[in-house]
């Protein structure tokens, strides 16, 4: 099993000043990352945010969660994240997800394409950005991309290239993910109509977890031992009363019932003894050791951190 590693991903800047003293607290509280989303939203914008968190800290790493791959070209990508990884002498993490939200798209004026194109055109661009990230001359001829004895400089600090998180839900996704990437982020969550309709939950329950991480070990094959497992959790609710705020959620997350709440990965309630128990539990089960919670959840999960990180 893997070690215990816990992230935060922040969103939103007010300034320079705000946004660094907050990747200083994230460090001061024993996380390991300060990752950043990636949406066309009142969001700050991922590759800047990172190289400014890293440098008002010592050892956090920095990541994306995710990238939105039809955002930028492949080339593009693995350019700045070379010199990401340069200017924060080897921190970065770079997370690389296929969309979900289509009025993002339709904002920008980009065709939304179904699920399995986008991740068909994802798995295209994890192999040209290894490929460049690797040091290599990249030719490339695919259905989306085409790239011609391409090479990028400088090249990044990590070799043979920063670790590349995939992340989602769905089969495709998590097979692309078993498959290229070190780190297989898990959502539980499926985007429908792409966004317009209330997200499908039920990859939280536990029977679907366990599917998906049996696809994810057959895919993976001889390289499973070598992956981390992540989740990004939704909700963290430190209380002595698990059943009543478990109960409480069910009117926000109709799909699911307490128990199955109080079962899922992506949602941590309970005292922190509560939580501890059910982390371990969980990388028992399913080898998770790899979590992301969001900015509110910052400092009632600290105490958690403190206790597990690195064990």
């Amino acid at each position: 099993m893997q070690p215990f590693r816990f992230g935060v991903n922040l969103a939103h800047a007010r300034s320079r000043v705000d946004w660094q003293e907050i990747a200083r607290k994230v460090e001061a509280l024993g996380y390991d990352t300060l990752t950043v989303p990636d949406h066309l939203t009142d969001l700050v914008s991922p590759m800047p945010a990172l190289v400014s968190a890293a440098e008002a800290t010592q050892r956090l790493r920095v990541g994306t969660n995710v990238l939105n791959n039809d955002f930028r070209h492949p080339v593009l990508v693995a350019r700045e994240a070379a010199s990401v990884d340069l200017l924060t002498d080897g921190r970065l993490q770079l997370g690389l997800g296929a969309g979900s939200i289509k009025s993002e798209y339709d904002q920008a004026g980009l065709g939304f394409d179904r699920g399995a194109t986008r991740v068909e055109r994802l798995a295209e661009a994890v192999t040209i950005i290894k490929g460049l990230l690797k040091g290599e001359q990249v030719t490339f001829a695919g259905r989306h991309y085409r790239v011609t004895s391409h090479t990028i400089s400088p090249l990044p600090v990590q070799k043979p290239h920063p670790p590349v998180l995939i992340g989602g839900n769905g089969r495709n996704l998590l097979t692309l993910a078993a498959r290229e990437a070190d780190i297989v982020g898990f959502s539980g969550i499926t985007f429908r109509q792409g966004g317009a309709a209330p997200p499908d939950l039920s990859g939280w329950r536990m029977a679907a977890i366990d599917e998906r991480l049996r696809l994810v070990r057959e895919m993976a094959g001889d390289r499973f031992a070598q992956l981390e497992l992540n989740a990004l959790v939704q909700r963290v609710v430190v209380t002595e009363d698990r059943r009543g705020a478990a109960e409480e959620l069910t009117h926000r997350w109709k799909q699911l019932s307490a128990d199955e709440i109080l079962a899922s990965p992506y949602v941590l309630i309970g005292t922190v003894d509560q939580i501890v128990e059910d982390l371990e539990a969980r990388r028992e089960r399913w080898g998770i050791s790899y979590y992301v919670v969001r900015e509110p959840s910052l400092d009632a999960f600290a105490p958690v951190v403190a206790r597990l990180a690195g064990r």
